[in-house]
């Protein structure tokens, strides 16, 4: 009889303290957190725009994901329905996340059509177009931090994400593992090419969850900004 009760007592206890076990063991995940590299700080936000609807349209307060699309944006139909189907889809029920294409004066019309062959009668209510003039784009662009300049129609492949206090987000070493563990050079990431599947279903979602958790986290008080990925970088190499 003592030998089932010490053996059921056991087995009680083990059952209690596993749950108390794998808790202490993801503790310190959450506590050596790092976010997302601001890689450039203060871009423009978007006054000198104007949106289809005379909305208006604010890079500050929101994660943006913003691109540019030039004066003929029926060409970049792929990397626009890789955008959608990516990223947008996969990111729009989170709180102020919204999709900005950047283009010329006179293009509304071909963005219509093209917003048309996305729209799919879905959800589309964070997904917006802005017109202005080709220097304030130019402008706007060169705000940014970018290893490539904007193509002569205004367009280019890359797409970026900008946070509530219009600091660009990426990151600062880029390198996998094995380049890390080989020692090998330090090199950035500051944008994200829409027509490279693997750069956007990979680095950038890795890099938009990264974002919102540290959102979440600045909400419920538990952020720290002084820890970064790269001192976890730092850390590995040394």
């Amino acid at each position: 009889m003592k030998k089932n009760i010490v053996k059921r007592n056991l087995v009680l206890g083990t059952l209690f303290l596993l749950p108390v076990a794998f808790l202490l063991f993801l503790y310190p995940s959450n506590h050596n957190y790092n976010p997302l590299d601001i890689v450039n700080q203060n871009s423009s936000d978007l006054d000198l725009f104007t949106s289809q609807s005379n909305e208006e349209i604010k890079l500050k307060g929101n994660i943006t994901v913003l691109g540019f699309l030039g004066t003929n944006p029926l060409d970049h139909e792929i990397a626009v329905l890789n955008v959608k189907e990516l990223v947008y889809d996969k990111f729009k029920g989170f709180k102020r996340f919204q999709i900005v294409f950047v283009l010329p004066n006179g293009s509304q019309e071909d963005a219509r059509k093209l917003q048309n062959k996305i729209n799919s009668y879905e959800d589309v209510r964070f997904w917006y177009y802005v017109f202005g003039q080709p220097n304030d784009i130019q402008n706007l662009y060169n705000k940014l931090k970018s290893d490539s300049s904007l193509k002569s129609d205004l367009s280019t492949e890359d797409i970026f994400i900008i946070d509530q206090d219009l600091n660009q987000r990426g990151r600062l070493d880029d390198r996998d593992k094995k380049e890390v563990k080989s020692n090998g050079p330090i090199y950035p990431l500051y944008s994200y090419n829409c027509i490279d599947i693997t750069s956007i279903k990979n680095k950038m979602s890795d890099d938009l969850r990264v974002l919102f958790t540290e959102y979440r986290q600045k909400r419920k008080g538990d952020f720290d900004s002084s820890e970064r990925r790269t001192n976890d970088l730092n850390n590995k190499n040394e």
